[in-house]
């Protein structure tokens, strides 16, 4: 009770946010409706202050699915601002990490047509590489495809500028290691015909021998 009404100071505090995040964390949801509702029309101003992010976290990891629907309803109007601020993206790759798969897909789905930058992007590369981890089946595959691009005989499709940056062919790895064999095998006819300007690129090395090593054959 003695918080009621102070959370908004306790949260941007330094000491008083821990306090927020051990009551979310020990006592039953209804008892932290308060902060929920405090919350209401802030979550995304939330999401992208040092310590918000994290109050943040632990309602999305302690609320009733009641109390996290409506916070995820403000939070995944704003993925792609999110994953691109430096406290913003670890709320996104919670959601990724620990949501439901509905909200899952929300995610990964409104990254869709803008994969490219966004695995170029400091922070957003991180959340693309847990789109790629915690991703169906089906979603990895729709993944790959923007990847890919949809030209055959484009002689630098989108993977080729990921292979070049610095956060970009992290996502790559990433890929590489989680997609299934039958996957794997359409990446390889797919990226045979750019394996010589592959092996020019630093990262592109690492990514060849990263293929060939779980392959278990050369390229």
């Amino acid at each position: 009770k003695e918080l009621h009404g102070h959370v908004m100071k306790c949260v941007k505090d330094q000491n008083g946010n821990h306090v927020i995040q051990k009551c979310i964390e020990r006592v039953p949801p209804s008892l932290v409706q308060f902060v929920v509702d405090t919350f209401k029309g802030q979550n995304m101003k939330l999401a992208m202050h040092p310590y918000g992010c994290r109050v943040i976290q632990r309602l999305l990891e302690h609320c009733s699915s009641a109390q996290r629907n409506n916070m995820l309803k403000e939070i995944l109007e704003h993925t792609q601002g999110l994953a691109k601020n430096q406290y913003g993206n670890y709320v996104i790759q919670h959601v990724l990490i620990h949501g439901s798969a509905r909200h899952r897909a929300a995610v990964i789905k409104s990254f869709h047509g803008v994969l490219l930058p966004l695995s170029k992007h400091k922070f957003a590369s991180n959340v693309i590489e847990k789109c790629v981890t915690h991703a169906t089946r089906q979603e990895r595959q729709l993944l790959i495809e923007e990847i890919l691009g949809t030209d055959k005989v484009d002689p630098n499709p989108p993977l080729m500028g990921m292979v070049r940056d610095q956060f970009a062919n992290y996502v790559i790895q990433r890929l590489i290691d989680v997609m299934d064999p039958e996957q794997r095998q359409y990446l390889i006819q797919r990226i045979h015909r750019h394996l010589p300007n592959l092996r020019k690129i630093p990262y592109g090395k690492h990514i060849v021998a990263r293929i060939e090593k779980i392959a278990g054959y050369n390229l």
